[in-house]
């Protein structure tokens, strides 16, 4: 299992586990479902900085 905790927006700390990602789709990042979302229902977009670290992005509807 391959787990990245998630830096800032609404999972920061959260650990995410990347093994159900496909591993082409990992440098592109990740859109997930979050309650604390600015849109209702909508999800956070967190990608791997040149670090390697989880930063969020921003929130999509």
């Amino acid at each position: 299992m391959t787990t990245v905790t998630l830096h800032g927006g609404p999972c920061d700390g959260e650990q995410l586990d990347l093994s159900a990602v496909p591993e082409e789709e990992r440098a592109g990042g990740v859109a997930l479902p979050s309650p604390g979302c600015v849109y209702p229902g909508g999800r956070a977009i967190y990608e791997p900085d040149a670090a390697g670290r989880w930063q969020w992005l921003r929130d999509v509807p």
